[in-house]
């Protein structure tokens, strides 16, 4: 196991520490809870855990199928080692189901199946709300080329059909996710970050909840959701 050097970055739900390797990161999943950007904040023991383990699941299997991501290996329940990348200041939505924003900035019902994916970029700044941009802003800004762009897009849909199909295999629907890219030692944009319920919208069945909404809405105990998402990831393997 790697030995925990400095603490480099704390964000809303990890903390990043060096390493012997300064090309490898120790991430350290916390119990933490936040919604409207941080604004409510809330601890909730084993929260970090649990979104540390199926993070961790969903990057092994996503590997496998020959996605590039930052994911080394998981080393405890709270923690993992990822490559050192520089995070490319993009949140990256993709949309199956109507719900969320999207549906309150439309004033749309919340649950219609959209036709094909839809894609959103949002400018990954606390300080500005990350607010919502397009192409020709990521251009403007130097986050990105056109070609990159559609690399990013390209992968981002190779991704959602991953993971929807995961999702499926225990009863879920994937409604939307929320994911980051970074850019390796040599430049290279691969998947970093997380996939957990933090990030992405699941709904069993019944059209419950069985992500962060849980807590975004006061829907009950976020804990117990998290738990049962895992075991059942856990039980199909």
């Amino acid at each position: 196991m790697s030995e925990k050097g400095e603490l480099l970055y704390e964000g809303k739900a990890k903390k990043l520490y060096a390493t012997q390797d300064p090309e490898v990161l120790l991430v350290e999943y916390i119990d933490q809870a936040t919604a409207l950007n941080g604004l409510r904040k809330e601890q909730i023991v084993g929260k970090g855990a649990l979104n540390n383990q199926i993070s961790s699941f969903m990057f092994e299997k996503l590997k496998a199928e020959g996605i590039a991501t930052d994911f080394i290996k998981q080393i405890s329940k709270t923690e993992q080692l990822n490559k050192k990348v520089t995070i490319i200041p993009l949140e990256v939505v993709l949309r199956n189901v109507v719900a969320g924003s999207f549906a309150k900035r439309f004033g749309l019902e919340e649950g219609a199946v959209l036709a094909e994916p839809i894609i959103e970029f949002y400018y990954k700044s606390d300080a500005l709300d990350d607010p919502f941009i397009n192409d020709a802003h990521v251009k403007y800004l130097d986050i990105a080329t056109d070609e990159e762009i559609a690399y990013i897009k390209a992968e981002t849909l190779k991704i959602n059909a991953l993971v929807k199909e995961i999702w499926a295999g225990i009863g879920l629907t994937l409604v939307d996710f929320k994911i980051e890219f970074g850019r390796d030692k040599d430049g290279k944009i691969i998947l970093a970050d997380e996939i957990s319920p933090d990030c992405t919208r699941i709904w069993d069945a019944n059209g419950n909840h069985m992500d962060k909404d849980v807590f975004r809405r006061n829907l009950g105990d976020l804990v117990e959701v998290y738990s049962e998402v895992l075991a059942k990831l856990q039980a199909k393997g």
